[in-house]
């Protein structure tokens, strides 16, 4: 089920284009979220769904704080006019993650089921394809940080679900690296992040092409944990985002 706020947010830029909305699921609680919807979209297209998880220092309840780091450079408005597409942007509880990951980590092992707020957020998907005219052949998933985890666990857990994934500066379980030879990638990451290690980065790449795949990926030299800002603006990446279907 999904709860549409009254109108778009009340406030200026991304906050006039991105619906506040909140989801709320059977099994677990309600997740609120934003979405953009195409600008004069015609019912009788199919579009891209990009689902984008943002990083820890954008938990909260406010569904507001989500849109501007990160997603405010994503979604530029420009950009978006070029590649027409719905982005859902959930927000995360301050006390939980995307996923149960340990940052610091050289490694994890995936849990066995996923935490509540990423499991509500597949489940949005489906229920946007309900209302929207969704392309299932073109969902798409990012997010950097916390959110790079959440992408990687998200294209594992749920391999058969995304046409492509730009997971940034985050990691993945590389034993379950064999799901993902199938699914095109596009990883960033800075080599000198001091807060999530660029071995996760290069660990996840080189256990998917030991599996078999051809996954991309790019690494800022002097760049600490702030990739996303260079990824975000990089229009080789848009272009050869869009272009990926099942």
């Amino acid at each position: 089920m999904i709860i549409t706020a009254a109108g778009a947010a009340r406030g200026a830029g991304m906050s006039e284009r991105f619906q506040a909305r909140i989801f709320k699921s059977k099994k677990y609680s309600t997740l609120p979220y934003r979405l953009l919807v195409p600008v004069n979209y015609d019912k009788g297209k199919k579009y891209p769904l990009v689902l984008f998880f943002h990083g820890v220092g954008e938990r909260g309840t406010d569904n507001k704080i989500q849109l501007y780091c990160g997603l405010d450079i994503f979604a530029n408005e420009n950009r978006m006019k070029r590649y027409p597409c719905f982005i859902a942007a959930p927000q995360c509880p301050v006390e939980t993650k995307w996923a149960e990951v340990d940052w610091k980590a050289d490694r994890h092992t995936m849990q066995k089921n996923p935490t509540p707020p990423l499991a509500m957020s597949i489940e949005l998907i489906s229920e946007l394809e309900k209302e929207f005219p969704i392309d299932s052949g073109r969902i798409y998933v990012t997010g950097y940080s916390m959110g790079g985890f959440a992408t990687w666990e998200a294209i594992q857990r749920w391999p058969g679900l995304f046409a492509a994934a730009v997971p940034v500066c985050g990691g993945g379980d590389e034993a379950l690296a064999p799901r993902l030879v199938s699914i095109p990638i596009w990883a960033f990451h800075g080599a000198l992040d001091n807060l999530v290690n660029v071995r996760r980065s290069r660990n996840m790449i080189n256990a998917i092409v030991r599996a078999g795949g051809m996954p991309r990926y790019s690494e800022y030299t002097l760049v600490t944990h702030l990739s996303w800002n260079f990824t975000y603006t990089d229009e080789a990446m848009f272009e050869w985002l869009f272009k990926q279907k099942k």
